[in-house]
């Protein structure tokens, strides 16, 4: 009777497994995909619709839902950036809106009707040129609605010497240099800045 004892304390004590049954496993979750980041919002465009962008100009390429896609770059010298999927594509010459539909053409052979803005963050490709009696002599950036007094100020300013009466724009048109004069003083004084708007390649001479 204690042999038998034994061997039915043995067999009560043996791994479930031993005895025919089954192991359960506690019920994994299904896996749960990364969520997408999110697409970042698009920046302002600091330019209207019609600017046209140039090399250098620093822009936000936003590509609805697709994050991986949006991005902000600079225009490189040769009028063109480079984007995922896509490669190089020419960028100067185009609006933002243009550009915007270009990217979303070529985008439909990957994504369903892609929605793509662009916007300018910075104007580097229209310049003009300030010589004479400033502070900061060489090329300065024109953004878009700068005036001749904010020229010069981000210029750093006149210098004690320069005849303010004097100070004239050198404007290369149709091949030929002109000059369109321009009265500082009346200007600050007056706020008439005599009709004198600057245009990208304009030199301001200051005697």
């Amino acid at each position: 009777m204690t042999s038998l004892r034994c061997t039915l304390l043995s067999i009560l004590l043996l791994p479930s497994r031993a005895v025919g049954v089954a192991q359960q496993t506690p019920d994994r979750p299904a896996p749960i995909a990364a969520p997408k980041p999110p697409t970042p919002a698009p920046a302002p465009s600091i330019v209207d619709a019609n600017y046209i962008i140039g090399a250098d100009d620093s822009i936000q390429i936003s590509v609805w839902g697709e994050s991986n896609l949006s991005t902000t770059l600079p225009v490189r010298p040769d009028g063109k950036v480079s984007l995922p999927l896509l490669g190089d594509i020419t960028a100067a010459g185009f609006t933002p809106m243009q550009l915007a539909a270009n990217i979303a053409s070529h985008l439909t052979q990957y994504i369903d009707d892609p929605v793509v803005n662009v916007s300018v963050l910075a104007v580097n490709s229209k310049r003009i040129y300030l010589i004479g009696e400033v502070m900061h002599v060489g090329p300065d950036t024109l953004p878009p609605g700068m005036n001749i007094l904010q020229a010069i100020a981000s210029a750093g300013g006149l210098t004690p010497y320069a005849s303010k009466k004097r100070i004239y724009i050198l404007r290369g048109e149709a091949g030929q240099q002109r000059r369109v004069p321009f009265d500082y003083n009346r200007a600050v004084r007056q706020g008439d800045m005599q009709g004198v708007t600057l245009i990208p390649g304009d030199t301001i001479v200051i005697p």
